[in-house]
């Protein structure tokens, strides 16, 4: 091995690159992250910035395939599958309807929980409390509900009493004192207290990213074409700057793309890219004490430092494809009927890529028969919320530490089989 290459290269520097970059270089390994884009310049980026340590709902639940031909039908749905790309997404899709089950769900969700509950403290830890009292507030999270029914499900209030998480109803009256001059069409609302956001994901990454350069990690400007391991047992690097890099330690953290380095070893992860899309409304009429979760319109909203951010839907669409801006229409729309009198500035467009597996539970640890290979990947919609706590797990792993819970639900062999 070259002796001045690096202990453990990173491959991937979004928001879990970093956080597991930063855990190492805490701990005076020499790493260095490798990406051929700016840190935290993807999803890391154009997230919700919902910070979720009381939520832990895998998305495929028990009965929601019912929905999925209503969804696609309606222009306005939830999920879009562009017909060209569905052979391609079949096989995923179907894995996703089998996580749907009932055992894999609750297995999902307690996987989720122990890895989203410790978001706040694991986030003031790896920022330092100034930044964390700038950027993150631990102010609650509103689902809103419209029209007739209970608008809640059995599964999901059944994962939160299991996971004992405080729920809080609110009136008509309360609803419209939160959020003033919000459509009378909201008819039901609850208060997840233990939830909470960030004003700028952009930014709180950024100062993950400084804190791991202040800690001794590097960055390198480079998209990792293959990996292998040498006959001296180190892993090898191919890369697009063209370096001869090696490291006795990889950790494949590339999010949507992972399962594209992983292949030529022989391993296959079901990860699918599902496209999200955000709309910030600059200088906007409407300021939230709190962000929304539209369990109707199946959409979040959220204020932040450069205005209020809409985000949500699914596209399954592959990595490849042109970005739909029509996507980011609905989600206009869709906030101007949740407040009719919302005036703001011109809409500012962004998709970006969720790596996401059936089960919801990232892909965590070493890769059995790959000694030095390990995982960080597979974080979906939460990767902001579960980021730091995944890093302390696979770094936990790498160093032979004992973990307080069991580490089998996020291993790759669940896929191997």
């Amino acid at each position: 091995m070259n002796p001045e290459s690096p202990d453990t290269i990173v491959i991937g520097a979004g928001v879990v690159g970093l956080c597991v970059g930063t855990h190492l270089a805490r701990r005076g390994v020499k790493v260095t992250l490798l990406d051929e884009l700016p840190p935290a310049s993807g999803a890391s980026y154009g997230n919700s910035g919902f910070l979720v340590a009381d939520t832990a709902m895998p998305v495929a639940l028990p009965g929601m395939y019912r929905k999925v031909p209503s969804w696609l039908a309606d222009p306005e749905g939830p999920l879009r599958v562009r017909p060209g790309y569905l052979p391609t997404a079949a096989p995923f899709l179907l894995q996703w309807l089998k996580a749907s089950r009932e055992k894999q769900v609750i297995a999902s969700s307690d996987a989720m929980r122990n890895i989203h509950q410790p978001t706040f403290d694991e986030w003031k830890a790896l920022v330092g409390p100034q930044v964390y009292d700038s950027l993150i507030r631990r102010t609650g999270q509103v689902y809103l509900w419209e029209g007739g029914g209970t608008g809640r499900t059995p599964m999901e209030d059944a994962l939160r009493e299991r996971h004992g998480v405080q729920v809080q109803s609110l009136s008509l009256a309360e609803i419209r004192e939160i959020y003033p001059g919000i459509t009378p069409s909201i008819t039901r609302a609850m208060v997840i207290p233990g939830n909470g956001h960030t004003t700028n994901p952009g930014r709180l990454c950024g100062a993950l990213l400084q804190t791991f350069l202040d800690a001794g990690g590097t960055v390198s400007h480079e998209r990792v074409q293959k990996i292998w391991q040498g006959d001296t047992g180190s892993w090898r690097l191919m890369t697009t700057a063209g370096q001869a890099r090696s490291a006795a330690r990889i950790v494949v953290a590339a999010g949507a793309w992972s399962h594209r380095l992983l292949a030529p070893l022989g391993i296959k992860v079901p990860l699918e890219s599902e496209r999200g899309y955000h709309v910030v409304l600059p200088d906007p009429s409407v300021q939230l004490a709190m962000p929304i979760l539209h369990k109707t319109g199946y959409f979040g909203i959220n204020s932040m430092e450069m205005g209020l951010r809409l985000a949500g839907t699914v596209e399954i669409s592959g990595v490849e494809a042109a970005p739909d801006p029509r996507r980011c229409d609905v989600l206009v729309r869709k906030a101007q009927r949740l407040f009719p009198g919302l005036s703001h500035g011109e809409p500012r467009m962004w998709m970006g890529h969720r790596p996401s597996v059936p089960d919801s539970v990232p892909v965590i640890g070493p890769v059995p028969g790959q000694g030095g290979l390990y995982t960080c990947f597979g974080h979906g919609h939460c990767g902001l919320t579960a980021g730091p706590a995944s890093a302390k797990l696979v770094v936990r792993q790498m160093m032979g530490e004992p973990v307080e819970f069991d580490t089998q639900a996020y291993s790759i062999q669940r896929f191997m089989r």
